[in-house]
């Protein structure tokens, strides 16, 4: 069993992204397994065998397999930017559930029936309330990036890439002044550094460094 926490990642991944904002913001050390979707590692899927990420094992052998529980754990042990004073499960849930359900839909109209260009329609609904929420403040709890902006952020970044010039033509500039806050922020080029896929034998790789 490894002393510090082992996180197994996809660098892709909305939830493991923000799994490793987190940590990185909690100055929290774990060693980083990054994994190929279609090549599971056994030591994860032995840890958990819902075999999705990310999963961190802590050295205790306690397994923690849902992003938002592992952002929970990490600013629980350490916040210094105080992000768990933004922590909504509302709206996390919102994105989680019916956003990422419309997301699919239409990021991948081959795989799912049915007209994509509502589901489009229906996830920019939900931005446009995003963006009455971010107008007075630019943050989604307040006057700083906390918990509830680096928890809903990877699913509006997925959503604007599907088709970059027409979400860029939307009437949602605070939405837009905000995925482009955080997508140019130093946290967010540290969290999306590629890594080789892990095997075992591997010389640990380490996201993150403990605070002192």
């Amino acid at each position: 069993m490894s002393d510090r926490p082992i996180l197994y990642s996809f660098r892709r991944c909305p939830y493991a992204m923000r799994a490793r904002m987190a940590l990185l913001v909690a100055g929290e050390t774990v060693e980083l397994r990054e994994i190929l979707l279609s090549d599971k590692p056994d030591d994860m899927l032995r840890a958990s065998p819902k075999a999705t990420v990310p999963v961190m094992v802590l050295p205790d052998g306690q397994v923690i397999d849902e992003s938002a529980d592992i952002m929970r754990w990490a600013l629980g042990r350490s916040d210094p930017a105080e992000w768990l004073h933004g922590d909504d499960p509302a709206l996390i849930e919102r994105f989680d559930g019916p956003f990422k359900d419309h997301l699919d839909r239409y990021k991948y109209p081959d795989r799912y029936p049915g007209d994509h260009l509502l589901h489009r329609a229906a996830g920019l609904a939900i931005l446009a309330d995003l963006n009455g929420r971010l107008a007075g403040t630019g943050w989604l709890c307040g006057e700083v990036q906390t918990m509830a902006d680096a928890a809903v952020m990877p699913f509006v970044r997925q959503f604007a890439v599907v088709d970059q010039s027409w979400f860029d033509a939307q009437d949602i500039a605070s939405v837009q002044s905000w995925l482009t806050c955080q997508i140019n922020s130093d946290l967010f080029r540290q969290t999306m550094q590629q890594q080789a896929p892990w095997r075992a034998g591997d010389t640990p790789i380490l996201l993150g460094h403990r605070r002192a």
